[in-house]
């Protein structure tokens, strides 16, 4: 057993009875192939959720801070992530987003680059629509519906992937692309809200 299968058991057998999530959907997601995982971002364990309900190992971005620190860095770094200079273009994370989604992984995204402070879904960066442009992968939106409140239903809902052969002929920019995408996550949380 990897030690990400190993800490993914131990956070689902943990969170479970507290959040008793609903996964929603989960046939939408692709058994194979890169995928753009693209989730609304709503408290600070949407990784480890998106992390354990997803049916493939998601490799998150992180932010550059967690891996300075010693024991955590160590951990987020054997747990798929890597890390991201954030309020900045950081050519290097763009890099490595865009190999693992060339190499066939699951590359996730919370596209509001942050925590909504509301709850309600905010605008996307233009990171999301780059990365869905420039690799050759499915892009899935996801909607978690909250909120986290121990013994209340949460929900995890896979949309369907997103065709992105029309943007690309079109020379649809990353920030209409990202648009799209978040229309997708929006429609996804008021059809399960």
């Amino acid at each position: 057993m990897t030690f990400y299968s190993f800490v993914r058991s131990a956070v689902y057998g943990a969170l479970k009875p507290i959040y008793r999530f609903e996964v929603i959907g989960k046939e939408n997601f692709p058994a194979e192939g890169g995928v753009l995982l693209c989730s609304n971002h709503i408290d600070n364990l949407d990784p480890p959720v998106v992390g354990i309900t997803a049916p493939r190992p998601v490799h998150f971005m992180a932010k550059e801070e967690l891996f300075n620190l010693p024991v955590l860095g160590t951990i987020v770094r054997n747990l798929n992530a890597f890390p991201v200079k954030r309020g900045m273009s950081d050519r290097e994370a763009l890099r490595k987003g865009i190999g693992l989604l060339k190499e066939g992984n699951v590359l996730g995204l919370f596209p509001e680059g942050t925590r909504s402070k509301t709850g309600e879904l905010g605008k996307g960066l233009a990171g999301a629509g780059f990365f869905a442009l420039r690799a050759p992968a499915h892009v899935v939106p996801c909607a978690i519906i909250g909120p986290y409140k121990p013994f209340k239903r949460l929900k995890v809902v896979y949309g369907k992937p997103l065709d992105m052969e029309e943007a690309r002929k079109n020379r649809a920019s990353a920030d209409e692309v990202t648009e799209m995408i978040m229309q997708e996550i929006r429609q996804l949380i008021e059809q399960h809200r």
